[in-house]
C-alpha cells in the first residue's frame, strides 16, 4: 500500500513543482527574448513584498535625429514644460510721401508718422527717413508692345532707367510678358547685359498680366527679407492669356511686400477702343501694393516717368512695427499711415498675416 502524503509533504511538493515551473519559463523568456525584453531577477527585498510578476519594458525608441534649425528640439523637454511659442511679426512698411507739387518730401522727422493696424495706432519700431535697403527689381516689359512704332523709344527709357536706378547691392532682373511670362535676363547688376536683353524684347501674341504679377511676386518673395521688392510694368493693360486670375494675382502680390509701379502706354486713346477692365484691375493692385500708376500721354513722356520712380525710390521711409493686438493667422490686414501736413503718402494697405 502507497503511503497517504501527509498535509505537510503534499505542499513541500506543490512549492517543489512551482519552483521548477517558474524556473522552466523564467529561462524560456531569458534565452527567446532580446535583451531589452528580459525581465530581470527581483531583489529579495522585492520578491518578499510582492507576489506578482511586473510586464515585460516596453522597448524604448531610437532617438529621434536633431534638427539643427530646430533650437528647441535641443532642449530638454523638462525645460520646455510651460514655454509659450509666439511667432510675432514685424510688419515692414515703405512710404513714399510727395508734398503739394507731387514731388518727394524728404528728412521728415519720425514724429511726423503714425502708423495704424485695422483702425488701431501701433507704436513704430523701426524709422529710416531714407532707407538703405538694397533693391530688386523685376522690370516687367508686355511683349505685344514690340509691335508699336514707338518700341524703339520705349527700350531705349527702359535702358536709362536701368544705369539710373542701379546701385552698389541692386539686383534687377528683366521679363518679357506674353502670352507666356519668360526672364529675358536674371537678376544682376551688369547694366550693359540688362539693357543689351531689354533691346532683344520678342515679339508676343498675348498678354499674360496676372501670371506676370504672381511669377514677379514670388521670385521677389525668395530674395531675402533684408531687400526692398520692386516691380515695374510697361504694358497696354490688355490681360488676355493668363491661367490665374484677379484675386490670386493680388493675393500673390500682398505675400510678397513688393512694390509695383505700372506704366499704361495706350496706344488707343479712346477708352471705348481699350481694355479697360485691365487698367482697373492693375490699379487696385497697384494700390494696395503701394506703388504707382502712370499714363503717359506721349511716349516721351516715358524717359520722365522712370526718373520719378527712380527719385521715388532713393527717398522712401521705411516704418516698422510689432502687431498689437495680433491678427489671427492667414487674415489680411488693413494698414494705413498719416503724415502730418499737407503730403500724400503711398504705401502697401494690406498684408497677410502669417501662421501661429
Amino acid at each position: 500500500m502507497r503511503p497517504t502524503p501527509t498535509p505537510a509533504r503534499f505542499a513541500i511538493l506543490v512549492c517543489l513543482a512551482a519552483i521548477f515551473l517558474v524556473g522552466a519559463l523564467r529561462a524560456q523568456d531569458q534565452t527567446d527574448r532580446p535583451p531589452w525584453a528580459r525581465k530581470t531577477a527581483p531583489s529579495s527585498s522585492a520578491a518578499a513584498t510582492t507576489t506578482t510578476t511586473a510586464p515585460p519594458a516596453a522597448p524604448s525608441a531610437a532617438p529621434s535625429p536633431v534638427n539643427p534649425l530646430d533650437i528647441d528640439s535641443e532642449i530638454p523637454a523638462q525645460q520646455q514644460r510651460g514655454k509659450i511659442h509666439v511667432n510675432v511679426q514685424l510688419v515692414s512698411v515703405l512710404a513714399s510721401v510727395l508734398d503739394d507739387h507731387n514731388r518727394p518730401a524728404p528728412d521728415l522727422p519720425r514724429e511726423a508718422f503714425q502708423i495704424f493696424e485695422e483702425g488701431v495706432e501701433q507704436k513704430l519700431e523701426v524709422f529710416e527717413a531714407e532707407t538703405q535697403q538694397p533693391l530688386d527689381l523685376a522690370l516687367m516689359i508686355d511683349a505685344s508692345l514690340s509691335a508699336h512704332k514707338e518700341i524703339a523709344f520705349e527700350q531705349e527709357a527702359a535702358s536709362h532707367f536701368i544705369r539710373q536706378v542701379l546701385r552698389p547691392g541692386d539686383r534687377l532682373s528683366v521679363y518679357a510678358v506674353g502670352e507666356d511670362v519668360n526672364q529675358i535676363a536674371g537678376f544682376s547688376d551688369n547694366v550693359a547685359e540688362l539693357q543689351a536683353a531689354v533691346h532683344k524684347m520678342p515679339a508676343g501674341s498675348g498678354t499674360s498680366l496676372y501670371d506676370a504679377i504672381i511669377r514677379a511676386s514670388r521670385t521677389l518673395e525668395r530674395r531675402g527679407e533684408d531687400r526692398r521688392r520692386v516691380i515695374i510694368l510697361v504694358t497696354d493693360a490688355g490681360e488676355t492669356t493668363s491661367y490665374a486670375d484677379f484675386d490670386a494675382a493680388r493675393k500673390a502680390a500682398v505675400q510678397s511686400g513688393a512694390l509695383l509701379y505700372t506704366i499704361v502706354v495706350r496706344p488707343v486713346k479712346n477708352e471705348s477702343g481699350r481694355n479697360t477692365a485691365g487698367e482697373h484691375a492693375l490699379e487696385t493692385i497697384t494700390d494696395t501694393m503701394g506703388g504707382a500708376m502712370f499714363y503717359p500721354d506721349e511716349i516721351q513722356e516715358l524717359d520722365g516717368i522712370f526718373d520719378r520712380i527712380n527719385r521715388e525710390l532713393r527717398t522712401q521711409y521705411r516704418l516698422g512695427y510689432y502687431p498689437e493686438p495680433r491678427g489671427p493667422a492667414n487674415t489680411y490686414r488693413k494698414i494705413e499711415v498719416k503724415v502730418a501736413g499737407n503730403y500724400q503718402v503711398r504705401h502697401r494697405k494690406t498684408y497677410l498675416t502669417g501662421p501661429q
